[in-house]
């Protein structure tokens, strides 16, 4: 008897959805793409409206030979791959390739029974606008880089490539670059007071100076600072005004691709490619045992949408109701951000009542960690607002206005279940905008005060601080800065950023964005011949164009030809011009102890190395070694600064291979006081490094001091090494 085929790509969602529906369906997986463009060569014609030459994916024989024999003992094919324009044309791609004439597309935007049962009663075609739409990024894509590479490895250096979006990226991160190296400190002071009551002497409260005379007053110098100082000794401090009023906080939206990417950098320091390994394979299905067996636990991970299902609201509802009151929910509509294509929902847990306790015994640490951050977010943007009462405090002192601000708060709302994260500010602006807004650090307790109170203060601090450049970006502000910049899309943010570190354009250090020389050079090149390549608007408005050929409202071959014109004639004027650029190795004082030539320092797609000067005739290579003056715990070897094969810092003995002690955490040179253990110094939100003893981290080791550190990193890269 035959039976309905289902394909998908992943073998774990086969296997996931083979468990729960009824046997009657036949599952199987194509194991990603079927066919593809040519690697060797451009494999478009764009003499003929851009016609593209699809092949067969090499490797991919047995998996077509599998697909080709089920489809013929199929009753009916159903094609279930990802939700979104890739999925599209894979399953287009599969369509073709199989030779079906009555393809049936099924979405599936959660890995669970009723899913797969519902949207099999409810097929559709393909849509050929949304594989079209995918059909012209690639195309693009190849444009560009099988055009421009050949030019970078002409001029430049082999090996090199240009893509439409990850040139842009790049070009995000020289620009911040540039505008670090060009930032002139400016220096600046706050003057803050210690002020307490009468009444309750034992409440001490800060307050900052915010104005002279009512108008908005900076100190700039220390002059100025001695100036106030003299002018407020023996001043009588009093209280001018004070300002009572309710904020409301409300609840984030639930993730979309970026934000979760972003959120699980700054909380769980998760590289955005780490995030979305682990977040495919919740999608995908886990085994839970029992009557559940194996379910998909969120919704489909690649998305810029904000909206959830009616169901998945009610649920909510029912679960913060019982779990902590009917005031606490909120159950309001997240605004859609504009330009997104809301094609399907946000990120969330298929089943709300599967809390991180109830799975917690199943799923490994990572796994878990990001799972609860989906749960507690989707969980508090239904959730009520939180309510602060939020008390301001002007005191006058002579000319001179200070100001102390406090909140208390009064109903936690969504609070009690979940707080954003932030990005890294930079600690001078943070101190500037707290001096200028009249904000005091940290949550200040504030006495009860009433206008014309006279405060006792008990000491005026002056500090000098400098404003301090812009900071480099991290993964999550990359990512961030290419969403508002409507760079790329959810399928891309990943893959954008991989991209630019494997090509050796840029460097992490501190997890931060750093452009090497190489890098540079090739913004350089390409902003000066190829101005639209790497222009954050012109990207912007082809994302768009490629989202109208998605909704059916422009024709994909002609955004190609209005592209393919104008970048013809920049690529004809550039090879005529451009100067071959030398990209200079350093000198060292070190002698090849293979052929006696000098080595030189090169820059390679993960930093620099040393190298011999006769090379291609002598490929003698060797890292550079920073000792870090720590020894090993294992053999007492010298513990020195090394690379992943990713471009990753950590820390490793020099002994390697005969020792394999390594450290995703810097390991500093003194020991640990309570059991002479090694120490580690973690970097922590904020610029804070805390030192922990490696065999017992509740070892007090605050004798020692912290120095700069590095970024830490999962152990699953780590092994890699």
């Amino acid at each position: 008897m035959k039976k309905p085929l289902i394909i998908v790509e992943s073998p774990t969602k086969a296997r996931t959805i083979k468990k729960f529906l009824p046997p009657r369906y036949n599952v199987k997986a194509s194991v990603g793409h079927v066919r593809d463009l040519p690697k060797s060569t451009l494999g478009v014609d764009v003499e003929h409206d851009f016609a593209p030459r699809y092949l067969t994916i090499k490797g991919k024989g047995d998996v077509i030979k599998e697909l080709k024999s089920a489809v013929k003992g199929a009753s009916d094919v159903f094609l279930a791959t990802d939700p979104d324009r890739e999925g599209e044309a894979i399953a287009w791609h599969l369509a073709e390739l199989l030779k079906l004439e009555n393809p049936k597309r099924i979405e599936l935007h959660e890995i669970t029974k009723d899913a797969a049962l519902a949207a099999l009663k409810e097929p559709h075609h393909i849509d050929m606008d949304r594989v079209n739409a995918q059909q012209a990024r690639r195309i693009l894509d190849r444009l560009v880089g099988y055009k421009i590479s050949p030019l970078l490895w002409a001029k430049v250096r082999g090996g090199l490539s240009a893509g439409r979006v990850q040139s842009v990226a790049v070009r995000l991160i020289v620009d911040r670059e540039r505008e670090i190296g060009a930032f002139v400190p400016r220096e600046y002071w706050s003057l803050t007071a210690s002020l307490a009551t009468d009444r309750d002497p034992s409440i001490v409260f800060p307050a900052d100076l915010v104005a002279r005379r009512g108008e908005k007053f900076e100190i700039t110098t220390q002059a100025e600072a001695d100036e106030v100082l003299a002018a407020l000794d023996g001043a009588r401090f009093g209280v001018a005004a004070v300002k009572r009023r309710e904020v409301r906080r409300n609840a984030p939206a639930p993730f979309t691709t970026s934000t979760l990417q972003q959120e699980a950098s700054r909380k769980l320091r998760l590289r955005v490619r780490r995030t979305m390994q682990i977040a495919q394979g919740l999608y995908e299905g886990v085994d839970l045992g029992g009557s559940e067996g194996t379910q998909g636990l969120i919704t489909y991970m690649r998305t810029d949408s904000t909206r959830i299902s009616d169901s998945a609201r009610d649920a909510a509802r029912e679960y913060i109701t019982a779990a902590y009151g009917e005031s606490f929910h909120g159950g309001r509509a997240h605004k859609v951000r504009e330009g997104a294509q809301d094609a399907h929902e946000a990120i969330r847990p298929t089943s709300v009542f599967r809390t991180p306790e109830s799975v917690s015994h199943i799923l490994k640490r990572d796994e878990l960690r990001l799972y609860t951050l989906i749960w507690e977010r989707f969980v508090a943007s239904q959730m009520a607002a939180a309510v602060l009462d939020q008390t301001t405090v002007d005191i006058a002192a002579g000319d001179y206005t200070f100001r102390a601000t406090g909140s208390v708060v009064k109903f936690p709302g969504f609070t009690r279940v979940y707080e954003e994260g932030r990005d890294d500010e930079n600690a001078a602006e943070k101190a500037e905008s707290a001096a200028a807004n009249g904000k005091s650090k940290g949550r200040v307790r504030l006495p009860e005060l009433h206008e014309n109170d006279a405060l006792d203060c008990s000491k005026l601090e002056p500090k000098q601080h400098f404003t301090e450049p812009p900071p480099r970006f991290t993964e999550a502000t990359l990512v961030k800065a290419l969403e508002e910049n409507g760079i790329g899309r959810p399928s891309t943010y990943s893959t954008i950023v991989d991209t630019i570190q494997s090509r050796g354009y840029v460097t992490q250090e501190d997890r931060r964005f750093k452009p090497t020389e190489i890098g540079i050079a090739v913004n350089d090149l390409l902003a000066e011949h190829f101005k639209d390549v790497v222009d954050l608007k012109f990207t912007a408005q082809m994302e768009h164009s490629l989202d109208k050929v998605a909704d059916g409202n422009q024709d994909w071959v002609a955004i190609l030809r209005d592209f393919y014109g104008p970048f013809v004639s920049e690529l004809e004027e550039a090879e005529k011009k451009l100067p071959r650029i030398e990209i200079k190795d350093e000198p060292t004082d070190e002698i090849c102890p293979n052929c006696s030539r000098p080595m030189v320092i090169k820059t390679g797609r993960f930093g620099k190395f040393i190298s011999c000067t006769g090379y291609p005739e002598c490929k003698t290579t060797k890292p550079i070694v920073k000792d870090t003056g720590a020894k090993c715990p294992k053999d007492g070897g010298m513990i020195v600064e090394r690379r992943s094969k990713k471009g990753r810092t950590f820390y490793g003995c020099a002994n390697y291979p005969k020792c394999d002690f390594v450290s995703w955490d810097r390991v500093i040179p003194e020991p640990c006081p309570v059991c002479g253990s090694h120490v580690v110094a973690k970097n922590r939100r904020g610029g804070v490094v805390l030192l922990e003893c490696a065999a017992d981290k509740e070892h007090d080791v605050s004798s020692l001091a912290p120095k700069g550190g590095d970024e830490s990193g999962d152990e699953r890269e780590l092994a890699e090494v």
